[in-house]
């Protein structure tokens, strides 16, 4: 982020008088809503930290619950601003606030630090004690320790003078800074994100071509079958010893005949799934093609968390999020089954009005989610169980007025309707 942007930037959020909103938006993403929906983005990822503005309301995929988080919302959530300004004359943009807590007014400093691999945000009270900070760096790491509770050591003066530029409109040129940053990330994204889907779809047809030929397993039943039977009809012939053998002989076939016909029709479970996956993961290859912005991409194919284990084992449905509420599609029938078994009460339920789809779950605690939610709820269950566009009907309700009749076939009411165009 060059000094002279964040001059400029200074003097524009001097006229801004109060911080209404603040939070975070991504790992490294912080967005702040100054006034009345005046909102800036401030992304604070090493050495390519920027600030920007968009023209559109980004998809919250999950709420930020950290201790960083809970500092933030709870020092600068309706705050009145004290003053902005770049500190040591370096890239180090300050904002102090004035917060109203039930019990004492409170100063506090969101210190945001656009010094290259060192790029960090940390909230200081007014002894400059470290309150919380993205990032916490211990004396191993580095000589300047971020550590909640330790005094914040400055920054050395910058011993040169930064590169100077006029900026005409501030608020235009982070305008701009988005869409150069959009243009070039939206295309490398959705080529990213086809690649790891398609080797998902690679996988399953591997193991669907490696499945047992359900006819073969089903000729190879009838046939056991018959000749135990064919034993049978003999065992009056036979004497003594002879006759135990073949008595054990038509048990060992019926046996036999028992597991091929049960497997015969796991398998023909195991491909009525599987090609439900596949047809998932097409239509989310076709999802990500038409996706307009970067953040609609990430919505609907996430990044892993890095701290999830190798071993840990992945949801057996699949997941959005989106401002706070956890969206739950089944992807097939034992999913959807799964859906229907393991969600609450209160939850809410969608599915395609008379037809066949997948099961849609928002998670909910309340008696009603707000309309965004309920769309956005059943655009995801129209778009992955269909292939084609269009206007479809989803009905909703909450999991109490679902009754299943068996595995994931349902008979709901009282529900209501919405009309989605896909």
């Amino acid at each position: 982020m060059k000094y002279y942007i964040l001059e400029k930037l200074k003097h524009h959020l001097q006229n801004f008088t109060t911080i209404h909103h603040i939070e975070r938006i991504s790992n490294n993403t912080m967005k702040i809503e100054f006034n009345n929906k005046n909102i800036f983005y401030f992304d604070m990822t090493k050495g390519q930290a920027m600030i920007y503005k968009k023209n559109y309301k980004e998809l919250n995929k999950k709420k930020f619950i950290a201790p960083f988080d809970i500092v933030l919302q709870k020092r600068f959530n309706n705050s009145k601003i004290i003053k902005v300004y770049l500190k040591n004359d370096d890239k180090i943009l300050n904002i102090e606030v004035l917060s109203k807590s039930s019990y004492k007014k409170q100063v506090s400093v969101l210190q945001l630090e656009f010094t290259g691999k060192n790029t960090n945000a940390i909230i200081l009270n007014e002894e400059n004690i470290i309150l919380e900070a993205l990032r916490h760096i211990d004396e191993w790491t580095s000589s300047r320790i971020i550590k909640v509770g330790q005094k914040l050591k400055e920054l050395k003066k910058p011993d040169f003078k930064f590169e100077k530029k006029e900026i005409e409109d501030i608020e235009e040129f982070l305008f701009n800074i988005y869409e150069d940053k959009e243009q070039k990330e939206l295309q490398n994204l959705k080529k990213q994100k086809i690649m790891q889907i398609e080797k998902q779809i690679k996988k399953i047809k591997m193991i669907l071509n490696n499945l047992e030929d359900i006819q073969q397993l089903e000729e190879k039943a009838i046939k056991l079958n018959e000749e135990a039977i064919q034993i049978i009809s003999i065992l009056h012939k036979c004497a003594g010893y002879k006759k135990n053998i073949n008595i054990k002989k038509s048990n060992d076939l019926f046996k036999n005949s028992k597991k091929a016909k049960q497997k015969a029709k796991n398998q023909h479970l195991e491909q009525l799934n599987l090609t439900q996956k596949l047809n998932f993961f097409n239509r989310l290859i076709n999802t990500i093609k038409n996706c307009n912005t970067s953040d609609e991409i990430e919505f609907y194919f996430p990044k892993k968390d890095k701290k999830q284990t190798k071993t840990k084992k992945a949801n057996p449905y699949q997941t959005f999020f989106i401002d706070g509420y956890k969206i739950m599609l089944g992807r097939d029938e034992r999913e959807n089954i799964y859906l229907l078994q393991n969600s609450k009460a209160s939850d809410f339920w969608f599915h395609l009005q008379q037809q066949t789809s997948s099961h849609v779950i928002v998670s909910n605690t309340k008696k009603t989610i707000p309309e965004h939610i309920v769309e956005k709820a059943a655009e995801i269950c129209a778009k992955f169980s269909s292939d084609n566009n269009g206007t479809y009907r989803v009905d909703y309700t909450q999991r109490r007025n679902v009754k299943i009749q068996s595995k994931a076939n349902v008979l709901y009411n009282p529900y209501s309707t919405v009309v989605i165009k896909i």
